[in-house]
C-alpha cells in the first residue's frame, strides 16, 4: 500500500480559499462551515447568492463539491415573527395550516391545503422574497390528511439542534478529508438477503471507508442468526462504520437500523425525502406490535431521526473521500432508491437496485435506468423464474374487477392482506379509479390506520409521485386518497356487511390482518386475496399454496372462504421485467449480482442474464465477499 504524505494544506482549507475568492463583498458572506455532505454558505444576504446562481454554479464546478446556502442567523427573525410575516405573506384563502421550523438549517416548511400561485409544491427552499422578509428559507408542502408523522420529526430536530449542528460539523470533516491512501480497492460482504427474502445487508469496504447498503430484519426467521445481519462475521465494531445508506422503508431494509445504534453507531443514515417519514412509522409500529424481545426502544429511533441527512434523487453527494451517492427512482414505493455509488476517482461504478419496478405503477413511476456508468450491478431475483410473470396488466386488472364485483354483489367481505406501503397504495387508488369509471361497485374501502398514515405521506411528497397522481393530489379535485370510500379503521370488530379491507401484515404473520382474517374466514361468500408476495414458511404461502387449516400465533384458524391470488399488482419486477431492465441499460454491465430471492430463484435468474446478455453474473449466500477492485 502507499500512503500519501499530509499535506501542508488541508483539502478543506483549499476549498474555503477557492469560496473565498470567489465570492464578492455583496454576498455578505459570514463563515462557510460543513453540513455533512454540504458545504454551507452563511450569509447576511442570502437573496444575493439566490439570485446569481451562475456565481455558485462555478464555484461547485470548481471544488466539485455541494453548496448550500444559509441565512446568517443575525438576519433570521424569531419563529414568532417569521410565522406571523409567513401567514399576511400567503393569503388565508390558501389555508396554512402548520409551520415547521429547523433553526438547525435555517429553513421553514410551510403546509397549505391549496397550491399558492408562483409556488410549486416540490420546489426547493428558493423563495427569495421571503427569505428577504423573514430571514429563513421557505418551503411549500401539501397538507397531508394526517400530518403527526411529521409533526414527530419536525419536534425532534427542534430538541436536537446543538447536537445535530456538531454532527454535521463532525462527519463533513470526515468527508471532505484528504485520502489517507492512493490505492483503490473495494469488496463487498454479504450481511443479508442473498439466496434469501428479508434482512437486506451488505457492507462496502474500500481503503478510506466501510459504509452499509441496507440493514433490514427477517420477521420470518426463529433466531437471531436467521433474523439479523450477520455483523458477527466482519469482525469490527459498529463505530467504525462510516455511513448508512438505505434504499428504502420497508422492515426488511430498515428493520435494523435502531439498534445499530443501541450498539455504538454514531454515523450518518443517507435515505431520500420520503423514506424518513415512512421509515419512522414502520419502526414505530414495529414496537408497538413487538413481543418482550424488542430489538430496540423509542430513544433509538430518535437516533435514527437525529442522525438521518434526507437527499433528493439526482443529487450527487460525498459520502466519504473515495465514495459519491446519487439515489434514483426504483418504482417500489414512494421515495424507494437505487444506490449508485462512484468509487474512487472514476475507478469503478456500483448500482444497488434493491427492490425494483420495471412496469407501470399507479403511484410512482418506473424504474430508472440511465445511470451514466455502471460496472457492477446488484439486482433483485424476487420473481427470478419463468413462472414468476405477472399475468397481462388488463388480465390481472379483469381479474380485481370481477373478485370484488363478485363479493360485492352476494354482500360478501374482501380481506387484502397488504403491506402499509407499497401494495396497499396500488390497490386502493385501482380500486378507487374503477370506482369511479363504474367498473368496480361502489362499497366502503376499510384500510388500518396504518395505511391512511402512509397515504397521508404519498401526499405530502407529490414530487416524487407518477405524473397523473401528483397533479391529483397538487390539485385536490379527484385527489383518491381522499376519496369517501376510504374509512380509517384500527384493529376493530368488523360489520357483517360488503367492505373491501386492506390491512397488514401481508403475509398474515400477525399485525390486526391476522384479526380480520379470524373474522371473515368461518362465512364462504366472503374473500380472502392474496395480491402480495407470500415467503415460504408464511401463513400466507401455507394458504396460497392450497392449505386451509393453518395456525397462527399460536391459533389454529380454518378457512372457509373463498381464496384468490391475483397477480400482476406487485411493486416488484416480474421475471421479465428484471431481463427487459438489464437489456436496456446502456453501456453494457461487466457484473451483475443477483440478490434478495428464493435460492432457487437467484440462481435461475443469474444463469439466465448470463447465457442472454454474456456478462459475468454471481449469485452469493451470506457471508460471502465479493472483490469488485
Amino acid at each position: 500500500m502507499q500512503y500519501k504524505q499530509p499535506s501542508q494544506e488541508s483539502a478543506s482549507q483549499n476549498v474555503i480559499a477557492i469560496i473565498l475568492q470567489s465570492l464578492p463583498e455583496e454576498a455578505g458572506l459570514t463563515k462557510v462551515e460543513y453540513e455533512g455532505p454540504r458545504i454551507a454558505l452563511y450569509s447576511k444576504n442570502p437573496s444575493y447568492l439566490m439570485q446569481n446562481t451562475q456565481l455558485v454554479s462555478n464555484m461547485v464546478n470548481t471544488i466539485k463539491k455541494r453548496i448550500v446556502i444559509r441565512s446568517d442567523e443575525s438576519i433570521r427573525n424569531s419563529e414568532e415573527e417569521a410565522e406571523e410575516i409567513l401567514r399576511k405573506a400567503i393569503p388565508k384563502k390558501f389555508g396554512i395550516t402548520e409551520i415547521f421550523f429547523d433553526p438547525a438549517l435555517g429553513e421553514a416548511t410551510i403546509f397549505t391545503r391549496k397550491p399558492v400561485p408562483n409556488f410549486h409544491f416540490d420546489d426547493d427552499f428558493d423563495n427569495i422574497d421571503l427569505v428577504e422578509k423573514t430571514g429563513w428559507k421557505t418551503r411549500i408542502r401539501k397538507t397531508p390528511q394526517i400530518i403527526s408523522t411529521l409533526r414527530i420529526i419536525n419536534e425532534l430536530l427542534r430538541n436536537t439542534v446543538d447536537e445535530r449542528t456538531h454532527f454535521y460539523k463532525e462527519i463533513g470533516e470526515k468527508i471532505f478529508r484528504t485520502n489517507i491512501n492512493e490505492t483503490v480497492e473495494a469488496s463487498l460482504i454479504t450481511l443479508g438477503g442473498f439466496a434469501e427474502v428479508g434482512r437486506s445487508c451488505m457492507l462496502l469496504s474500500t481503503n478510506e471507508s466501510k459504509v452499509l447498503l441496507d440493514c433490514g430484519i427477517n420477521v420470518m426467521g426463529t433466531n437471531s442468526l436467521t433474523v439479523l445481519p450477520r455483523f458477527d462475521i466482519t469482525g469490527f465494531e459498529m463505530n467504525e462504520i462510516d455511513a448508512i445508506i438505505l434504499s428504502h422503508a420497508h422492515l426488511d431494509h430498515t428493520g435494523f437500523l435502531p439498534s445499530m445504534f443501541k450498539y455504538g453507531y454514531r454515523g450518518p443514515v443517507y435515505c431520500s425525502e420520503p423514506t424518513l417519514p415512512l421509515m419512522t412509522l414502520l419502526l414505530k409500529e414495529y414496537l408497538k406490535n413487538a413481543n418482550d424481545n424488542k430489538l430496540y426502544s423509542d430513544k433509538e429511533i430518535d437516533e435514527v431521526i437525529t442522525y438521518a441527512i434526507p437527499l433528493s434523487f439526482g443529487v450527487v453527494t460525498d459520502i466519504s473521500p473515495d465514495l459519491k451517492l446519487v439515489l434514483s427512482n426504483s418504482g417500489h414505493i414512494l421515495g424507494s432508491a437505487s444506490i449508485h455509488l462512484h468509487i474512487g476517482n472514476g475507478d469503478h461504478n456500483l448500482v444497488y437496485t434493491s427492490d425494483m419496478k420495471f412496469g407501470r405503477m399507479f403511484s410512482v413511476e418506473n424504474a430508472s435506468w440511465n445511470f451514466p456508468r455502471v460496472e457492477t450491478m446488484i439486482i433483485e431475483g424476487t420473481y427470478g423464474i419463468n413462472e414468476d410473470t405477472s399475468t397481462q396488466s388488463d388480465e390481472s386488472h379483469a381479474h380485481l374487477i370481477n373478485v370484488i364485483n363478485k363479493a360485492i354483489e352476494e354482500d360478501a367481505q374482501i380481506l387484502f392482506p397488504v403491506p402499509a406501503i407499497g401494495l396497499s397504495q396500488e390497490l386502493i387508488l385501482a380500486i378507487i379509479a374503477y370506482m369511479r369509471a363504474d367498473k368496480i361497485l361502489k362499497t366502503k374501502i376499510l384500510v388500518e390506520k396504518i395505511i391512511a398514515d402512509t397515504n397521508s405521506i404519498y401526499e405530502a411528497y407529490p414530487e416524487y409521485l407518477s405524473k397523473e397522481l401528483k397533479y391529483a393530489v397538487v390539485e385536490g379535485k379527484e385527489n383518491p386518497f381522499r376519496s369517501k370510500q376510504i374509512v380509517t379503521i384500527e384493529s376493530k370488530s368488523l360489520k357483517n356487511e360488503s367492505s373491501i379491507i386492506l390491512s397488514p401484515s401481508s403475509m398474515l404473520i400477525g399485525g390486526p390482518s391476522v384479526g380480520y382474517l379470524k373474522q371473515i374466514c368461518e362465512e364462504p361468500k366472503n374473500r380472502l386475496v392474496l395480491a402480495s408476495y407470500q415467503a415460504i414458511g408464511t401463513p400466507g404461502r401455507s394458504i396460497q399454496d392450497g392449505s386451509r387449516h393453518i395456525k397462527i400465533c399460536d391459533q389454529n384458524i380454518d378457512i372457509n372462504c373463498h381464496v384468490e391470488k391475483i397477480t400482476g399488482f406487485t411493486t416488484h419486477s416480474d421475471y421479465n421485467q428484471l431481463l427487459a431492465y438489464v437489456n436496456r441499460l446502456r453501456p453494457k454491465l461487466r457484473r451483475i449480482i443477483v440478490n434478495h430471492g428464493e435460492k432457487s430463484k437467484v440462481q435461475n435468474l443469474a444463469s439466465t442474464i448470463s447465457r442472454i446478455f454474456k456478462i459475468q453474473t454471481q449469485h452469493p449466500l451470506v457471508q460471502e465477499s465479493i472483490r469488485l477492485l
